[in-house]
């Protein structure tokens, strides 16, 4: 297990609040000098319990992250399997099986927040699919500075209800906070009614603006949208499609989707007409960044995830033990 502590190296020190000073002082004792919590509160003058709070807020603040590394266990001989299978790094998130779907997406989601800061860095175009999956993750970002980094909306998330930039630029507002970047939002519908006006849309500079930051991302992030699944994606509940778009899906072969971009269980996406009134990026833009962050949970899913694996949209994956187990054995 592997600590690092010390505060934001960005953090002028009248910017430290009192408590952070104090929460970085219980943090090297206890992780440096293997000093107890009972001699922590004995030496800091305060009460057992507020040493426990003190290093409560270290490492829900990012002061301290800790790593647990075991060759050992299950999930690692799962990680190893994934990735001689599918040739992708896999982080698989313990849950038990009896977890409902809502508890097991809030666990995965946990997990995949701590995870995203090693893959968040400065000078990066950071491209965001929003989503159930990603608003439980945006709730649990563990605070890591950096400059230069921009957050871009991969999607747009209007429909025939609502605009959709409250949802969409409170779910983006987490992240860019959390790592003190840009936010780029995405000002236009989920799907456009016509696919002219989608091409039309597509040639104004003001979007061509945003789609070349799409191009040049460097990490993307999203979740894989299922029908099925018990916390389905907000595609699915958010009234973007009416009952002729489930038919076409149906008809076409969809088994989910990436970004309001939908696909078929060998990853194909031509042809399935929703497609071409879309806003998410085409596959082969998703493709271009180097790191490609896809995070599941729940076994509903797993057409889903197969489907973007065969697509070849996926680097890194965060999923849930149980889910994962279901890939190999699919």
């Amino acid at each position: 297990m592997n600590e690092k502590h010390g505060p934001n190296a960005t953090q002028g020190a009248e910017a430290v609040s009192d408590k952070t000073r104090e929460a970085l002082r219980a943090a090297h004792l206890y992780y440096m000098q293997d000093l107890t919590m009972d001699a922590i509160a004995h030496e800091l003058h305060t009460s057992r319990s507020s040493v426990s709070r003190l290093l409560s807020h270290a490492r829900a603040s990012g002061l301290v992250e800790i790593s647990i590394h075991s060759p050992h266990d299950l999930p690692s001989r799962i990680e190893q399997e994934i990735l001689g299978r599918f040739g992708i790094v896999a982080h698989v998130v313990p849950v038990p099986d009896h977890a409902s779907d809502v508890d097991r997406l809030d666990r995965v989601a946990l997990s995949a927040a701590r995870i995203l800061g090693r893959f968040v860095d400065s000078n990066q175009v950071i491209g965001i699919a929003w989503g159930s999956t990603m608003s439980a993750m945006s709730r649990h970002l563990v605070p890591k500075s950096t400059h230069n980094t921009e957050i871009v909306q991969l999607n747009g998330a209007g429909n025939g209800r609502t605009t959709g930039i409250v949802y969409a630029s409170e779910l983006l507002r987490r992240f860019g906070d959390a790592f003190g970047a840009r936010v780029q939002q995405f000002p236009v519908p989920a799907f456009f009614d016509d696919p002219e006006t989608r091409r039309a849309f597509w040639r104004e500079r003001s979007t061509q603006r945003l789609l070349d930051l799409q191009a040049g991302m460097d990490v993307a992030l999203f979740g894989v949208g299922s029908p099925f699944a018990e916390v389905p994606s907000h595609v699915y509940q958010g009234g973007y499609l009416d009952p002729a778009d489930y038919a076409g899906l149906s008809r076409e072969g969809a088994v989910g989707d990436v970004a309001t971009v939908f696909y078929r269980a060998d990853g194909s996406t031509d042809g399935i007409a929703l497609n071409d009134r879309a806003t998410g990026p085409d596959f082969s833009v998703l493709r271009r960044a180097p790191r490609r962050v896809c995070v599941v949970s729940g076994r509903a899913k797993l057409a889903s995830l197969s489907g973007a694996l065969a697509a070849d949209l996926i680097t890194d994956l965060i999923v849930d033990e149980g889910t994962a187990r279901a890939l190999l054995e699919h």
